[in-house]
């Protein structure tokens, strides 16, 4: 079985600003002549690479709710121009709305167990339906959700 991350998604308020972020940075990459592919840097490099590889997927919490997913493609390490070792994780643009789940703070990743993780979202898997991002904010605030 796939083995997963778990990341906070600093700075977005809803899947909509993550999704706005990548498509600028694709277009960026585009315009500089670069391969049109979306890639998180991070300072620790994941140990478990084969487990990862085999259909993992970097699960994204934003306003302390896993909300999104995207599948890991590949997993590089480079030195930055300080020489410091960062890793690459190269995602899949597309994203995956989950179920949201409740998430504490905490600093880098983590990895998610396949059991662990929501279910991706499709149809009216938990019972809500297709609702506005503020309402399931408020519901799952409320701890409906």
């Amino acid at each position: 079985m796939a083995l997963h991350l778990l990341k906070l998604c600093v700075g977005a308020e809803l899947i909509d600003d993550l999704k706005d972020w990548i498509e600028r940075r694709l277009a960026e990459r585009e315009r500089a002549g670069e391969p049109a592919e979306h890639a998180h840097v991070t300072r620790m490099v994941p140990r478990r690479r084969d487990e990862l590889l085999a259909g993992g997927s970097l699960y994204w919490v934003i306003k302390g709710n896993v909300q999104v997913r995207q599948r890991l493609s590949d997993i590089r390490v480079f030195q930055d121009s300080e020489g410091v070792q960062r890793c690459r994780l190269v995602l899949d643009p597309e994203l995956v709305p989950t179920a949201w789940q409740p998430r504490r703070a905490f600093q880098g990743w983590r990895y998610l167990k396949p059991e662990d993780a929501p279910a991706d979202l499709g149809g009216d898997v938990d019972g809500f339906g297709e609702l506005p991002a503020e309402l399931r904010g408020e519901l799952a605030a409320l701890g409906l959700l």
